[in-house]
């Protein structure tokens, strides 16, 4: 009963951010807000809203490991598994400025949230936990990374249409429906990450009850994974479709609201205690960014290889067997 709701819930999610991203992308066409915004925007925001749905119905269980565990593991899944899948499809370029920019910010963020779960060592407190002032302080980090996100878009549109193409060709890709039916998909797709979150939360903590897995380890693994699949899938269509650089983009932009925004809400909403999340596991996720930005600096020019794809995917492979044996 318990992976029957696992996987309803998984399903509901993904139909739910699809819907969500649609409905969305087609009411600010509507608006006319440039492409670029709504793909900066609403398009990452879509691909985060399984994390964030699934977090957030934790924290309000009262199930702060789980929530925890699913934004690290979501995080280290992207940054080892999706971008060493990825490259093994293709190499993935990477620009000067996401070297020079995302991805050091990618690691400040996985820094931020070291310095924050570290109450004890730090604050000499009783236990390590994410209060309501971590939250608000994610929360203006992500303010600020959206602030840059959109200077970026506005200031440099002549650089961007030379990395993406003819913006021509973007706008067509955005569907643009009946008003009616951008609101019942953005609504429905809300709703049905909401109650999909409830339930494969629901199925999750059975299956590690059930198993006497602790729910940081599965939220580390099962959850993480599951909830990654809409980055997975985009970075493995976007190789496909010999255009793997996205990747890189759908990668750093979801670790970023994953930490930023779903915890930074999740933690506003009621404090999570890291009671399963280790400053192992916080170390680890540190280090997964910083040889991306190791593999993307050195060797190969600015391109993630597939020899150091493969190298990236058993490094989580290797993490993930620790986990479980552990």
């Amino acid at each position: 009963m318990n992976i029957l709701l696992l996987i309803g819930g998984l399903l509901l999610i993904l139909v739910g951010a699809n819907g969500l991203t649609d409905g969305a992308a087609s009411i600010a066409k509507r608006f006319h807000i440039p492409s670029i915004v709504i793909g900066l925007t609403v398009v990452a925001f879509g691909t985060s809203a399984p994390e964030l749905a699934v977090s957030v119905t934790s924290a309000l269980k009262g199930s702060a490991d789980l929530s925890l565990g699913n934004v690290v593991g979501s995080n280290l899944f992207n940054t080892l598994m999706i971008v060493g899948c990825t490259a093994l499809v293709a190499p993935i370029a990477i620009t000067r400025n996401t070297l020079r920019k995302e991805i050091p910010l990618c690691i400040l963020s996985s820094i931020v949230l070291l310095i924050c779960a570290n109450d004890i060592l730090l604050n000499q407190s009783a236990k390590n936990q994410l209060d309501r002032g971590d939250g608000l302080l994610l929360l203006c980090f992500f303010a600020i990374f959206m602030g840059y996100t959109f200077a970026i878009a506005f200031s440099k549109p002549a650089e961007e249409d030379k990395l993406k193409g003819n913006p021509a060709e973007d706008e067509e890709e955005i569907r643009a429906f009946p008003w009616w039916k951008s609101v019942l998909y953005t609504v429905g797709g809300l709703a049905a990450l909401i109650y999909g979150g409830q339930i494969f939360v629901n199925g999750a903590i059975g299956i590690a009850r059930g198993l006497g897995v602790s729910e940081s380890v599965i939220g580390l693994t099962l959850v993480a994974g599951g909830t990654s699949l809409p980055e997975l899938a985009t970075s493995i269509v976007a190789a496909l479709k010999k255009n793997p650089e996205i990747a890189i983009g759908n990668v750093i932009g979801s670790n970023l609201f994953n930490i930023f925004l779903v915890l930074g809400c999740s933690a506003t909403i009621t404090p999570l205690h890291l009671n399963g999340i280790s400053n192992l596991n916080l170390f680890v996720l540190i280090g997964s960014c910083v040889l991306l930005w190791f593999f993307g600096l050195f060797f190969a020019k600015r391109t993630i290889t597939r020899i150091e794809g493969s190298i990236m995917a058993l490094c989580y492979v290797g993490y993930t067997l620790f986990l479980i044996l552990r």
